[in-house]
């Protein structure tokens, strides 16, 4: 997310209520990002030692960290806090606060010449939606949602919910305040009862062209490329990045933080855990390549006639 108009290091430091700042004061952030998404200028936070170093040598410039025991790094700086996820929320916070809507079509959203809103549809505040589409009855589309041109999402889709992203801690779970966006690009095509939820710090992203048969799911930061094909009730992992022309058919699930190269196939009944090479086809759980899997369920197939053989043969 870009902070519009930048900040600097010491106005963030006071309102979060940091205990030391490390760096010039007045050097600028620019971005709000979790460290999956960071790029220069931006600020993130990290608080396990785990993952000090991948937060310190990210493209972050600015890192809320829980530690005055770590060098900062030159060109950057530093925010130390005691609780570096409530120091971010409240920084999300005062740039994108719930606020509750007052009619089903918000008065800020903008809406293409062509397109036709079915009743029982709410469209959210600064959403746009482009020329052409059909949004049948209730249909949610969240805050700060950009939908292309000639989109069709049938009854009952959830365009823009907040993130399941949470912290575990001794007396429960905190959340972590989504500030993304959600992009449909044009020609998209969402079916029934799907759910695309809104980037955390940045965007998720479903591609040109994709497709989308009912109760799909599609997390956090995700990235669809174009022409994708996802079958009923698939689903795919926040941050993970799908390339162009990948079919991923029904009731599959793509972990988080994975990339599904171009023209992957992933068969039904799936659930992939690592990346994927490009044009292959994958099944099972872990899924792999499929005449690997094919081998290996025809192996198991003759072991127990291999094992009556040899129970003779003693």
């Amino acid at each position: 997310m870009k902070i519009n108009p930048h900040t600097t290091l010491k106005c963030v430091a006071d309102y979060v209520g940091a205990k030391k700042m490390v760096g010039d004061p007045n050097f600028v952030i620019s971005g709000l990002n979790e460290i999956h998404e960071v790029e220069a200028g931006d600020i993130t936070f990290v608080d396990h030692p785990k993952y000090y170093s991948k937060a310190l040598n990210s493209a972050a410039t600015t890192i809320i960290i829980n530690t005055d025991e770590v060098e900062c790094p030159e060109g950057k700086a530093l925010i130390i806090h005691d609780n570096p996820l409530d120091a971010f929320n409240k920084l999300i916070l005062s740039y994108r606060r719930f606020e509750p809507a007052t009619a089903m079509i918000g008065p800020k959203a903008e809406i293409g010449e062509g397109t036709i809103i079915e009743p029982g549809t709410f469209v959210g505040d600064k959403v746009k939606i482009g020329k052409n589409c059909i949004i049948h009855p209730n249909v949610t589309i969240y805050n700060h949602v950009v939908i292309g041109d000639n989109v069709i999402i049938q009854s009952g889709s959830v365009i823009g919910g907040d993130a399941c992203y949470f912290q575990r801690r001794p007396d429960g779970f905190v959340k972590f305040e989504s500030c993304g966006r959600v992009i449909i690009e044009d020609d998209v095509e969402i079916g029934a009862c799907c759910c695309v939820d809104i980037g955390v710090t940045s965007d998720t992203i479903v591609g040109k062209g994709t497709k989308m048969d009912n109760f799909v799911q599609i997390g956090h930061d995700a990235k669809l490329g174009k022409n994708c094909f996802l079958g009923a009730h698939a689903s795919v992992g926040g941050v993970t990045v799908v390339k162009d022309n990948v079919s991923i058919w029904a009731m599959s699930a793509v972990n988080k933080d994975l990339v599904i190269a171009e023209g992957t196939t992933v068969l039904a009944y799936s659930g992939v855990d690592k990346d994927t090479m490009p044009g292959q086809t994958y099944f099972g759980v872990p899924a792999v390549e499929v005449r690997k899997k094919w081998r290996e369920i025809a192996t198991l197939k003759a072991l127990p006639e291999l094992v009556a053989k040899l129970n003779k043969g003693l």
